[in-house]
């Protein structure tokens, strides 16, 4: 297996920079940069990023040498690489800094692999990797140790699936995709028949999980499989840790789900949407393209597209922001209409109505 990578991979300049992220720069160009840290925490050698007027004054205390900025802006205590999109030339940045470590290919002698098993080219199975029959994987992907995976699974190239996932029988990971530690696929949907005794009798779930290309999942988040057919990630979506994805339900691609988020059964998520954290959603419902869901929200019915909901029950957003700006008075209204309640019923009294 590889080593860890140094914390120093590599060491360039400012113009180099530059021009490997496709930016200008100003100030001197020979300055030598080493590594990549935060306004607050940077020393010399170190590159920053800065975008939002609010951390100014972190900019102007900062150790680093130099500076990812916005293009217009005019600063000179320290040489700056002016970028149109800051945030995204910083995310670039750390990438030629740092290169996540991953084992050698080959399959390690204590794993299992299946004789029947097909593995592609540079493919890395660790130890104690379980892979069962007719599995098959593409090239360049790489299991980590204690990962186990049932029979007749498909997984495309240049995934990367960590220590201690679980991907059950007939289950079908796409290209690209990346499991976190813990993620399990293809775990039982829960389904459950009531009987006459009052006991529950357990629906089989015969259906699977697609998890499509270039798709994200957290750690110790779980996807279960279908009832009957498929319950479907698709493209480009990201998913946060701890996010349980039910029996039957599809999400749209370049979707975002935030962690402790949970998607009942059965129910079906457009393209490019976004669940905050703790958001709950029931099952049977439709939500349609570009929907944002603030966090802890509950829904409740289907939302249209373009949607932006809060709270629980939800609201739209216009509505639930007046409808909370108003709490913080409930106290003193509810003690008003006692007092003009008082002074009806005292006026009704002395007139006799």
């Amino acid at each position: 297996m590889k080593k860890p990578a140094e914390n120093l991979p590599l060491s360039t300049t400012v113009a180099e920079l530059a021009r490997l992220l496709n930016c200008v720069f100003e100030g001197n160009g020979d300055t030598p940069i080493f590594g990549i840290s935060s306004l607050e925490r940077a020393k010399a050698g170190d590159l920053v990023f800065y975008a939002d007027p609010k951390y100014r004054n972190l900019l102007e205390k900062t150790d680093a040498s130099a500076a990812i900025v916005p293009i217009d802006l005019v600063y000179d205590r320290i040489p700056t690489i002016q970028s149109e999109r800051p945030y995204a030339s910083f995310i670039r940045a750390i990438e030629l800094f740092y290169t996540p470590f991953r084992p050698e290919p080959g399959i390690h002698p204590q794993a299992f692999v299946s004789p029947s098993a097909k593995v592609g080219k540079n493919v890395a199975i660790s130890a104690f990797v379980f892979i069962d029959e007719d599995v098959e994987i593409a090239n360049d992907t790489v299991l980590f140790p204690f990962v186990s995976v049932y029979p007749r699974v498909t997984i495309g190239m240049k995934t990367i699936v960590h220590s201690f996932v679980s991907i059950r029988e007939d289950c079908r990971i796409g290209d690209r995709v990346l499991l976190h530690n813990g993620v399990v696929i293809g775990s039982d949907g829960f389904g459950f028949q009531k009987a006459t005794d009052g006991s529950h009798i357990k629906i089989l779930q015969k259906g699977i999980v697609i998890v499509e290309d270039d798709v994200e999942i957290g750690a110790n988040t779980t996807v279960d499989r279908a009832a009957l057919s498929e319950t479907i990630i698709r493209r480009g979506t990201k998913i946060d840790n701890l996010v349980q994805v039910a029996h039957s339900v599809e999400i749209g691609p370049n979707s975002i789900l935030a962690a402790q988020t949970g998607i009942a059964g059965s129910s079906k998520v457009g393209k490019n949407f976004i669940a905050g954290g703790q958001v709950g959603i029931p099952d049977h419902i439709t939500i349609g393209d570009d929907v944002i869901i603030a966090a802890k929200s509950g829904i409740t019915k289907d939302l249209p597209s373009g949607s932006f909901v809060s709270g629980s029950p939800h609201l739209d957003i216009r509505v639930w922001r007046k409808a909370w700006a108003a709490i913080p008075q409930l106290y003193d209204l509810i003690r008003d209409m006692r007092k003009l309640k008082k002074r009806i019923e005292d006026l009704e009294k002395r007139t006799g109505k």
